[in-house]
C-alpha cells in the first residue's frame, strides 16, 4: 500500500443528457441522484477528495444546497473525460496523482468497487484502470450494457455494445460487461484529452476506445461487485429498490 499514489474522485454531472434530461437532479428516495453518488464515493478510504464537476447551475446549486463540493466547467466539453480534467486542473490535482472518473448515474456503487479500481496503482507500469464483471448471454444483448474482452495480462483488447466475443459454434464462453469507472493518471487524462475523439470512439460512442486506438493500455479488474447505472427514467424504480434493500 505504501507505493499507492494520491487518488482524487469527480463525478462529471451533466443536465442534457439526450435520453433522461436532467438525470443527475431524478429523486431517488429523496435525494437527487449525484448526492447518493457522492456519498457512496466518500465512503472509498483510498479517495482524499472528491468533487462534482458540472457544467449547469441547477444541478451546482442544488449540490451547494446539500454542502456537496462542486466544480463549475465549460459547457462545450465532448465527453465526460473531458469534463473530469478540466475539473481536476481547477482543484489542483499534482501530477503525480490519479484520477478517478466516477459516473455520475451510478447511485447503487459500493464504494469497494473504488478501493478495487485503484488497487493496480502499487505498480508504476499501470495509467488506466476499469471495471468488468461476469455477465449472462443475455445481459450481454442489452446495447446500454458495454462489452469489454481482455487479454490474459487484463489489458483491455476491445470494448462494444455488441456481444463479444461472439461465438460462431454457439459455446458458451465467459461474457464481461464493463462498469464505467476509470482511474487514470494525471498525465495520461491530459493525453486522452488532447488526443481528441477516435474513428472507433466516434462508432460506437465509447470514450475508452481512443485510447486503445491510440494505444494507450487499460488495466481491466474483475469485481463480483454489481452496480446499477441509470440510463432511462424507468431505471429510477429498479434503483430505488435496491437502495432500500441495502439501507
Amino acid at each position: 500500500m505504501n507505493n499507492l499514489p494520491k487518488f482524487y474522485g469527480i463525478i462529471p454531472a451533466r443536465y442534457a443528457s439526450k435520453r433522461f434530461k436532467g438525470k443527475p437532479l431524478a429523486m431517488i428516495l429523496e435525494k437527487p441522484m449525484f448526492r447518493h453518488v457522492y456519498e457512496r464515493a466518500k465512503k472509498c478510504p483510498e479517495l482524499s477528495q472528491v468533487v462534482i464537476a458540472t457544467d449547469d447551475d441547477r444541478i451546482a446549486s442544488k449540490a451547494k444546497e446539500l454542502n456537496v463540493p462542486v466544480i463549475m466547467t465549460r459547457n462545450d466539453h465532448i465527453s465526460g473525460t473531458d469534463r473530469v480534467l478540466e475539473a481536476a486542473e481547477i482543484i489542483g490535482v499534482p501530477e503525480d496523482a490519479v484520477v478517478v472518473n466516477i459516473q455520475g448515474d451510478e447511485p447503487t456503487l459500493n464504494p469497494a468497487m473504488l478501493s478495487e479500481l485503484v488497487q493496480p496503482f502499487e505498480s508504476y507500469d499501470i495509467n488506466v484502470t476499469t471495471l468488468a464483471r461476469k455477465i449472462s448471454p443475455k445481459e450481454a444483448e442489452n446495447p446500454d450494457l458495454v462489452k469489454v474482452v481482455f487479454a490474459k495480462d487484463h489489458k483491455a483488447l476491445y470494448f462494444s455494445r455488441s456481444p463479444v466475443p461472439a461465438s460462431r459454434d454457439g459455446k458458451k464462453d465467459e461474457l464481461y460487461g464493463h462498469i464505467g469507472l476509470y482511474a487514470f493518471r494525471m498525465r495520461i487524462l491530459r493525453q486522452f484529452v488532447i488526443l481528441g475523439p477516435s474513428r472507433l470512439e466516434a462508432i460506437e460512442k465509447l470514450e475508452q476506445l481512443r485510447l486503445l486506438e491510440n494505444g494507450i493500455p487499460i488495466h481491466v479488474v474483475t469485481t463480483n461487485y454489481i452496480s446499477i447505472g441509470v440510463d432511462r427514467p424507468e431505471d429510477i424504480k429498479t434503483v430505488s429498490k435496491i437502495l432500500q434493500e441495502k439501507n
